[in-house]
């Protein structure tokens, strides 16, 4: 089976979050049938709303930097399925990809006769490869980012050596719960009996629920709200920070990536490594600058947090510039009040759509935005590129933003 092969095979099985079937029944069972590869290897867990991707990259960045073997497992991917699943700093080849999906598709096929009630999702499937790559390369440590949720997501299969919940906020309501005492009783269905915790700076209501749940599971835990941070300094492309003694470098762009750069600090120590290895970290697509004379600068804020973060960076480090928008968003999001947040920093908007069937169309968009004086709609990326660019001065900057899909096409048409 060729890597286009297994694609295609994959997003026959449906779109990743409208197609969701939470529950650990058929991961469970696919995994034993695969000989449970996610056994006999150390795992840190990272759930949250927000930044924990970004937590994610930097603590394997760390974990990296100090010689230890690493994986590290992520979604959405930008450009292609296979940046979900990366060894030892890199992701692993089309041939990789390729032989997982056919192990897993025949593993699938072999339980066809009533052992599974249903195909295994787009989502099992992918975690279910990652395992069966890790045990194949050898790795000692996975750094493993929660695709959604948390309580019922596909990899929460794993005995963790360490549990991460970064900040929590409002998103994917559907699946989660409308309240967020709702949506982090979701979240910290990853803590484990015994297992120590890192919890991000939450709201009140978030962290009430965190502390019952590690009190009812004799869960250790760290606050990164109540840790010394001192000495911090913040660039438009990253920042530094004393946490107690130890020197921080985060080159992740925006202020909240310094909170981020705590907890995953944090985390480090807690598994007894430094923090200086998080200066190596990399993340593409969240607040990227990808282009000079205009900046083109790329951020998947796809939620009111993420885009309140988007705003204040911004507004700190773009005042007085004139800013161009080139917007996409999905149909399950809250437009109103995040293009409120965003659009009266822009001089233009240029709203688009990626290739996702979850993608709102233009025209809705605009209709349910607030209202702009300098909006337009483009077919696609490509055009709504085009359009901005053509409208921006060489001092001026251009943002993409809305969806990580919408980022991810960008980011192919703009980076060579």
């Amino acid at each position: 089976m060729t890597y286009s092969q297994a694609v295609e095979r994959l997003y026959a099985l449906g779109n990743e979050v409208s197609t969701a079937k939470l529950g650990l029944d058929r991961i469970a069972m696919l995994l034993r049938r695969l000989g449970d590869p996610q056994s006999g290897r150390r795992y840190v867990h990272v759930a949250g709303t927000n930044g924990k991707g970004s937590v994610s990259a930097m603590v394997e960045a760390g974990l990296r930097a100090a010689g230890v073997r690493t994986a590290l497992y992520t979604s959405p991917h930008l450009v292609e399925p296979l940046e979900r699943i990366q060894i030892a700093g890199t992701p692993v080849s089309e041939d990789e990809f390729a032989g997982a999906f056919a192990e897993v598709h025949d593993a699938v096929r072999m339980m066809a006769a009533g052992e599974i009630d249903l195909h295994p999702t787009w989502f099992e499937s992918v975690t279910a490869m990652a395992f069966l790559l890790f045990r194949a390369r050898g790795v000692d440590l996975a750094v493993m980012e929660v695709g959604l949720g948390g309580r019922l997501d596909a990899t929460n299969v794993i005995a963790p050596d360490l549990c991460v919940i970064t900040p929590v906020d409002y998103d994917h309501q559907n699946f989660l719960g409308d309240r967020i005492e709702q949506i982090t009783a979701e979240k910290a269905g990853i803590l484990k009996p015994g297992v120590p915790a890192v919890f991000a700076r939450q709201s009140a209501r978030a962290m009430r629920v965190l502390e019952r749940r590690a009190a009812e599971l004799g869960v250790p835990f760290e606050r990164a709200g109540e840790v010394r941070v001192s000495d911090l300094e913040i660039t438009a492309h990253g920042s530094s920070f004393l946490l107690g003694t130890e020197r921080v470098e985060c080159p992740l762009a925006g202020e909240h990536q310094a909170d981020n750069a705590t907890v995953a600090a944090l985390a480090l120590r807690r598994l007894g490594y430094p923090a200086s290895g998080i200066a190596t970290a990399r993340w593409p697509g969240r607040l990227e600058r990808v282009a000079e004379r205009p900046d083109i600068v790329l951020d998947g804020a796809h939620n009111l947090a993420g885009v309140r973060a988007l705003a204040a960076y911004i507004r700190r480090f773009y005042a007085g510039r004139q800013i161009r928008l080139v917007y996409g968003v999905m149909r399950d999001k809250p437009v109103s009040e995040m293009t409120a947040e965003l659009f009266p920093l822009a001089a233009g908007v240029v709203v688009t759509a990626p290739e996702n069937a979850r993608a709102m169309a233009p025209e809705e968009v605009i209709r349910e935005a607030a209202p702009h004086p300098d909006i337009r709609a483009a077919s696609n990326v490509a055009a709504a590129l085009a359009r901005a660019r053509s409208q921006a001065a060489p001092d001026s900057a251009i943002v993409i933003t809305g969806s990580l899909f919408l980022v991810g096409e960008a980011r192919a048409l703009l980076v060579k």
